[in-house]
């Protein structure tokens, strides 16, 4: 049996490999490396294959989410609802552009944002909310968009971990994750289920004015060049980057299928075993890519845990070990800790297992088999 990794993206180069390198030196061979064909050909693809009117690629998923904020005609002091339990560049980007952070609980099965949170978190001075679909599965999109309705809001949706991800609605509709709100955002970072060479990130909307002000902020402010009617960033997703992406997003949907097979072997192993409690499955096969397969481990056991898969030279990850509510750059006295029972819950008992295309049946069941061993 191979070593195993947390993430084997040697793995899946060799695979692809003929196909990634001839995009890449094509790119080369034009030497357009900034806003080049390969860009726009990405792009289109990916319009295409989310279904939406239109994606304006950027430098990277932190920046999506800025700009996607910077695009509401915000002000200082307006409320931004989101989860407590996710990584910092959701919340950060809301501090950075001088709004007021509001977070809420989670959902205790599937760890995303709690829809009944957010109504109660609900003032006058709310303008948007994030719903993050954590691990790779949706938030409960449905009561969310009726919330935003019925509060007059904005939803920018935080798609890093769940690019391919279904939503499917009480009436059998299916929209992919990402495009139900007024914006939707993603990451390309390498480990991603869709992940590039280096950094990137992408912005979705059918919202064509939203489109248009985002794809002049991401370019210095600038509609035509040198004429700068807005206050910009610079965030390029650069050509080499999109002739990867391009590659891999013919493969998204059978990337995804093997993390949602390997995941359902991880499950049917672990099953009825003391003090594990196996990740959410949602009715909708395709409502889950898992970016991450993530345990509850009971009773306090989860560091013992960790500290055996060590010794066992079994990666592992820990997200998120500490609460955006505890974390310094975000602590603030008036928010009270109860306020968060679940995610203070969440936090001393998740674990996260190797999860990519490339993992083994037999690395799945050796995994399975140590922590059977364990806990037993």
């Amino acid at each position: 049996m191979k070593s195993i990794k947390m993430v084997d993206l040697k793995g899946q180069y060799d695979g692809i490999k003929g196909e990634l390198d001839a995009s890449l030196n094509s790119v080369l061979n034009t030497t357009s490396f900034i806003n080049g064909p390969a860009v726009k050909k990405f792009q289109s693809n990916l319009q295409e294959y989310l279904n939406v009117r239109h994606v304006i690629p950027c430098a990277n998923g932190t920046d999506a989410l800025q700009l996607s904020l910077m695009s509401l005609n915000l002000s200082p002091e307006d409320e931004i609802i989101t989860t407590n339990f996710t990584f910092a560049s959701t919340a950060e980007v809301v501090l950075l552009m001088g709004l007021k952070l509001k977070l809420v609980d989670i959902n205790e099965k599937t760890f995303n944002i709690d829809s009944s949170s957010i109504e109660k978190a609900v003032t006058p001075k709310t303008k948007a909310i994030i719903p993050v679909h954590l691990f790779g599965q949706s938030a409960e999109m449905e009561e969310i968009v009726e919330i935003a309705k019925k509060y007059k809001l904005q939803i920018i949706e935080d798609n890093a971990q769940a690019l391919g991800a279904t939503y499917m609605f009480k009436d059998g509709k299916k929209k992919k994750t990402g495009t139900i709100g007024d914006i939707g955002t993603t990451s390309f970072f390498p480990s991603k289920n869709l992940g590039a060479y280096g950094d990137g990130g992408a912005i979705f909307t059918n919202n064509d004015s939203l489109a248009q002000k985002m794809r002049v902020l991401a370019n210095h402010g600038m509609d035509k060049r040198y004429y700068h009617d807005l206050v910009g960033l610079n965030s390029r997703l650069d050509s080499m980057q999109a002739a990867v992406l391009d590659v891999k997003l013919k493969y998204l949907d059978n990337y995804n299928e093997k993390r949602r097979n390997s995941a359902e072997r991880y499950s049917n192993n672990l099953k009825g075993i003391t003090n594990v409690i196996t990740p959410n499955i949602p009715s909708d096969h395709q409502g889950h890519v898992f970016h991450q397969y993530t345990l509850r481990i009971l009773d306090s056991k989860r560091d013992l845990l960790a500290e055996y898969l060590t010794k066992n030279s079994i990666p592992f990850g820990i997200y998120y070990p500490v609460p955006l509510h505890k974390q310094k750059a975000y602590y603030n006295p008036e928010v009270e800790n109860n306020l968060f029972p679940v995610t203070n819950k969440a936090v001393k008992e998740v674990i996260s297992l190797p999860m990519h295309t490339e993992l083994s049946i037999d690395q799945i069941d050796f995994i399975s088999e140590k922590i059977i061993q364990f806990l037993n």
